[in-house]
C-alpha cells in the first residue's frame, strides 16, 4: 500500500510540474497536516486478496433496524467515479471531519483517512476508536462526531436518540469481517470449535477439559471486547442468543475496548500443555488484528469452517459480518467535507481493505451506501 501511494503522489507531482512548465506559473498547494489518532493500529499488509466472484446473497437481520447482506455479488468495482458517485478530488477538499466509533472499523477508516491524505486532503481528520456502542453515544446524544464507525447495525433505541437532537442517520456499509477466535501459539491443542462449545468456553468453563473432554486441564483465560463494543455485541448475538448474562458472569475475564490490550493478553500467556498448572488464554476481535498479529497468535476454526476470503464470501464462515459507517444529510448538508470523504471511501475502500485485513463488501451493497449517499449530497 505504501509503494502505491508513493506512484500516486510521484505521478502527482509530476502531472503538476508540467502544468507549470507548460503555463509560466507556479502552483502553490495546501500543506497536507496529519491525522489524529487514538490508537496505533499499523495495517495488515500480509492479509489476502480480495476474491471478485459472485456469490449468493445472505440477508443477516441485525439488532436494530437494518437488515444487511453479510457475502456476495461482484467484488470488483472500485476507483474514481465508481458507483455512479462523482470523482473526488481531495485537493480541493478542506475543513475538520470528526470520526469515532468501533475498534474493528477503526484500522479500515484509518487506512482510508491516510489516503484521503496522502492524495492532497488539506483538512484533519480526527479518528478515535472508542467502541461501536461509544461511538453511537458521541454521534446520536453528545451529537459531537461527524461519522460513526460501527461492527454493528445502528440499534433503535440508538436512532431514537439521533433523531431527538435532529440527526437521521444513514448506514454505509464499507466491508466484511470475519471474527477471529485466536489463542497464543503455545496451545497446540485446540484448532477447531463448535459454537455450543465457544458458548461453554466464554462462560461456565474453568479448564480447557470443560470445554472437550480431550483437552488439558490448564485454566482458561479470557481476553474479550468491552460492553461498548460491536464486537462484544456480536459475539453475544451470535453465540449466546443475545443473553450477556453468561459471559459477564465468567471468571477469569478481561474485558477492553482496545483490541491491541487483548492481542497483547492472548499472546503473552504462557500456555504449557504439558504443564497443567499454566493458563492457556483465549479471546475473539476483528479479523485485522489477528492478520497483524499472525506470528504471535493462532486463530481457529469455527465449524470446521477456517476463516478465509473464499469461506467469507461462500457465507459458510459462521462469525462474518458487516461493518459500517454512519452519517446523516444534515451533517453533510453542513460540512461538505464530510460528503467527500466518505464518496472517497466508497469508491476506493476495495482497494485498500484487504491490506488493512478485512474482506470487501459486494458490488450490490456499496452500490446503495453509493445511492444513500448521492441523495444526501
Amino acid at each position: 500500500m505504501t509503494h502505491c501511494r508513493s506512484w500516486r503522489v510521484f505521478a502527482l507531482l509530476l502531472a503538476m510540474a508540467l502544468v507549470a512548465a507548460a503555463c509560466g506559473g507556479d502552483d502553490d498547494r495546501g500543506q497536507v497536516t496529519t491525522i489524529a489518532t487514538t490508537a496505533a493500529t499499523q495495517a495488515a499488509d500480509t492479509a489476502e486478496p480480495a476474491a471478485t466472484e459472485d456469490t449468493d446473497m445472505m440477508e443477516e437481520a441485525g439488532d436494530g433496524t437494518a437488515t444487511t447482506d453479510v457475502a456476495g455479488g461482484s467484488m470488483s468495482a472500485s476507483g474514481a467515479g465508481a458507483f455512479g458517485l462523482d470523482a473526488v478530488d481531495p485537493l480541493s477538499v478542506s475543513g475538520d471531519i470528526a470520526v469515532a466509533g468501533s475498534s474493528t472499523v477503526f484500522p479500515l477508516a484509518e487506512a482510508m483517512a491516510a489516503r484521503f491524505e496522502d492524495e492532497g486532503y488539506s483538512g484533519l481528520i480526527t479518528i478515535d476508536s472508542i467502541g461501536s456502542g461509544a461511538g453511537f453515544e458521541r454521534f446520536c446524544v453528545a451529537g459531537e462526531s461527524d461519522v460513526s464507525n460501527a461492527s454493528r447495525p445502528i440499534k433503535d433505541a440508538e436512532v431514537e436518540s439521533c433523531q431527538a437532537i435532529g440527526r437521521d442517520p444513514i448506514e454505509f456499509r464499507v466491508g466484511t469481517d470475519a471474527l477471529a477466535v485466536t489463542v497464543s501459539p503455545g496451545n497446540t491443542f485446540v484448532a477447531d470449535l463448535t459454537i455450543a462449545e465457544l458458548a461453554v468456553l466464554f462462560s461456565t468453563a474453568t479448564t480447557w477439559q470443560d470445554v472437550r473432554a480431550g483437552f488439558p486441564a490448564n485454566p482458561i483465560q479470557r481476553f474479550i471486547p468491552g460492553t461498548d463494543s460491536g464486537t462484544f455485541d456480536y459475539f453475544v448475538e451470535e453465540v449466546f442468543d443475545e443473553d450477556e448474562g453468561p459471559i459477564l458472569a465468567a471468571g477469569n475475564t478481561q474485558l477492553s475496548e482496545d483490541d491491541n490490550v487483548l492481542v497483547q493478553g492472548i499472546s503473552g500467556d504462557g500456555c504449557d500443555p504439558s504443564n497443567a498448572s499454566t493458563t492457556c488464554a483465549v479471546g475473539f476481535f476483528g479479523y485485522a488484528y489477528f492478520s497483524e498479529n499472525s506470528d504471535r497468535l493462532s486463530v481457529l476454526d469455527i465449524e470446521g469452517v477456517e476463516p478465509t476470503t473464499e469461506s467469507v464470501n461462500a457465507n459458510t464462515y459462521p462469525l462474518a459480518r458487516p461493518l459500517f459507517m454512519y452519517s446523516t444529510a444534515s451533517i453533510i448538508a453542513e460540512k461538505p467535507q464530510v460528503g467527500a470523504f466518505l464518496s472517497f471511501v466508497l469508491q476506493f475502500v476495495n482497494e485498500e481493505i484487504s491490506e488493512v485485513g478485512y474482506f470487501p463488501a459486494p458490488d450490490a451493497v456499496l452500490q446503495s451506501a453509493a445511492d444513500e449517499l448521492h441523495a444526501a449530497l
